[in-house]
């Protein structure tokens, strides 16, 4: 059983957030802390010219709206937000926040994630504790 749980949440269509949630229950101790951790990636300075001047504090908000009402379902769970590279901020994120347990998503692989790598992937090699893969 694990006492601090950090979960990675993407927004993907594709993912289903529901079954690494149902494992951070499943294998957290009645008072285990979970963190549901989404990050947000930078966006090119080219780009960002070309959006409303509040935009990212409105996604931002948000994400962090979504965030709390999943952690609403599990008991001791708190939504974060932070901004990065995906792989690398989960992984300095869990070096200064020790959690026991890292529960990631990830989807079927393919050619271009044997070629580039995936989150899931860089989280699985580098993570300073335990990592559960789901799909």
């Amino acid at each position: 059983m694990y006492h601090n749980i950090l979960v990675p949440i993407s927004f993907d269509s594709e993912r289903d957030v529901t079954g690494p949630l149902k494992l951070a229950q499943l294998l957290g101790t009645p008072d285990a802390k979970v963190t549901l951790l989404h990050v947000v990636e930078h966006i090119p300075g080219y780009a960002i010219s070309y959006m409303p001047a509040d935009y990212l504090a409105e996604a931002r908000g948000a994400i962090q709206k979504e965030l709390d009402e999943l952690a609403a379902k599990l008991p001791n769970a708190k939504g974060v937000v932070i901004e990065g590279h995906s792989g690398r901020s989960i992984l300095d994120w869990a070096d200064t926040n020790k959690p026991d347990l890292v529960i990631i998503a990830s989807h079927r692989p393919g050619m271009q994630d044997l070629l580039l790598g995936s989150t899931a992937t860089q989280v699985v090699r580098h993570a300073p504790c335990a990592v559960h893969v789901v799909r």
